[in-house]
């Protein structure tokens, strides 16, 4: 066998060898983050990418390491803060599969009248997704498998259970994650007792809840507040209250 013929076979053979490896991955991935979302939904989720993450930034910054996380079924989480969620980070919840792309093209032509700012669309299924299962990072390859979990989550979990994933598992203060730690470090009481003015206090500082304070808000926040609860009037209940 000549030269060439021996690189030649050894590029056909590494060819082979590269296609088998890819799609052995494939298969891995596939059935892992199967596995995870069939777990999933049905036991608590103990700890998120994000709060591992804020975790080791507390550490490497020489701050006390604080993590409040406290799981609540979705009957001892209070109808208001149910409501507020929704009707404050996605309203169309209910009827799209994981993916308003209503919302995304709404967000799309405002985006062209504020010189080019784009702001968020992404679904409750989307974030919870990107919580449960990824890092907070964008890219391209994060925005890829977040779409592959949402549809996961939409097919196995159902829409009850990824609020439920959600409301427990969001970040909702420096070290604070989930609706009954919130609803303890804010407001002294559970996430089960909160009334529709503190549930809607809460949600209001989800956007930026590191910053703002759902206790002591100030104009916009109380802004925000004012405009969820306005929303809760409006909305059908939803379906499992």
């Amino acid at each position: 066998m000549s030269n060439t013929e021996k690189l030649e076979w050894i590029k056909k053979n590494a060819l082979k060898y590269l296609v088998r490896l890819i799609f052995k991955i494939s298969i891995f991935f596939v059935c892992m983050s199967l596995f995870l979302v069939i777990i999933l939904k049905w036991v608590p989720v103990p700890v998120t990418p994000l709060m591992l993450i804020r975790s080791a930034q507390q550490i490497t910054s020489g701050q006390k390491v604080v993590l409040k996380h406290d799981w609540e079924p979705m009957k001892k989480i209070s109808p208001h803060l149910q409501l507020a969620a929704v009707c404050s980070e996605d309203q169309n919840f209910l009827n799209h599969r994981g993916i308003d792309f209503k919302a995304i093209e709404k967000a799309r032509k405002e985006s062209q009248k504020k010189n080019g700012r784009l702001r968020g669309a992404s679904t409750i299924s989307q974030q919870t997704a990107k919580n449960v299962f990824l890092w907070p990072q964008r890219s391209w390859v994060r925005k890829g498998l977040e779409v592959w979990f949402t549809g996961l989550i939409e097919l196995i979990w159902g829409k009850k259970r990824i609020l439920e994933v959600y409301l427990n598992s969001i970040e909702m203060g420096n070290g604070i994650y989930g609706v009954e730690a919130a609803a303890k470090n804010y407001f002294g009481t559970s996430a089960s007792k909160l009334s529709k003015y503190q549930s809607a206090s809460i949600i209001a500082i989800l956007p930026s809840p590191r910053k703002w304070n759902a206790s002591n808000p100030g104009p916009y926040v109380r802004s925000r507040i004012d405009w969820i609860q306005r929303q809760m009037r409006l909305h059908s209940p939803l379906p499992w209250l």
